[in-house]
């Protein structure tokens, strides 16, 4: 008897918890007021600040840094001549034509009427400009690429822009950061609006921006882009996760970006 008072008492418990959470979240999505942010600028934390003394340390060391090794192998493949007529990535991208520097914060944007992502970028370059086959999205010589051209711009601030052609996209990703989704009825901003500071096992929730990405995730030991992430929360909140690459990640992804605008990229970024 005692037992099964016990676990009635726990579920009256956990059902009174979300319901009242419920209340709460509703009430911030009624008073959501279209554009504006979350946080103001100076209120503005990037995920280092919510890792960690230990992980933080590991980020900043370039030495200890896990996620330079794909900004080294990057850095090769940068320079590696295997387009055609012997070109590289070098040949077209160098100190005295089209520098790469501060590239990295505009990204997701719009090119050629469909938004974009640093990644796909990198793959339409390589098949249109060096008659190479695209990397697969997520492989190891495409995040390599990706973490080499974005550490290139670290230490410069996000910078995406969300006017023109990027509006009706930069749209659906905020509704996409407040959508509900999984057996589990969550949405983005009930963790990392609503919550963000507090801890969820053991590690504190971020405010969600993604200038430390491509990261270094500890629980995967590898170099993860942002779509991966997105997955990742996806699969946590018991929903179905989207391919990488999709429109729907491009958008959120932008959304994201734009809600960070102003701090400084920082990947490779050490991530638990």
């Amino acid at each position: 008897m005692f037992f099964i008072k016990k676990y009635v008492f726990t579920l009256i418990f956990i059902f009174s918890f979300f319901l009242a959470y419920e209340l709460i979240a509703s009430d911030e999505l009624t008073n959501y007021n279209g554009f504006e942010k979350p946080y103001e600028k100076s209120e503005l934390k990037s995920g280092s600040y919510f890792s960690r003394e230990e992980t933080r340390a590991i980020e900043q060391d370039e030495f200890e840094n896990p996620g330079m090794i794909w900004v080294e192998r990057g850095s090769e493949l940068f320079n590696m001549k295997m387009g055609n007529k012997g070109s590289s990535c070098f040949s077209c991208h160098n100190k005295d034509n089209k520098p790469l520097s501060g590239v990295a914060t505009s990204y997701p944007k719009v090119y050629k009427n469909k938004l974009i992502n640093l990644e796909q970028k990198i793959n339409i370059c390589l098949k249109n400009n060096m008659s190479i086959e695209p990397y697969l999205l997520e492989s190891d010589n495409l995040l390599s690429l990706s973490s080499f051209i974005t550490y290139v711009s670290k230490g410069l601030p996000m910078n995406v822009s969300i006017e023109g052609k990027a509006e009706k996209y930069f749209k659906r990703g905020k509704e996409l950061y407040f959508e509900r989704i999984g057996q589990m009825n969550l949405a983005c901003n009930q963790c990392h609006d609503n919550l963000a500071g507090n801890y969820l096992r053991a590690e504190k929730i971020s405010q969600g921006h993604v200038n430390g990405f491509p990261s270094y995730l500890m629980r995967w030991e590898k170099i993860a882009s942002v779509h991966r992430r997105f997955q990742f929360c996806n699969n946590q909140a018991r929903a179905e996760p989207l391919k990488i690459g999709h429109k729907d990640y491009n958008a959120l992804q932008l959304y994201i970006a734009w809600r960070g605008n102003g701090l400084l990229l920082e990947s490779p970024s050490v991530r638990r």
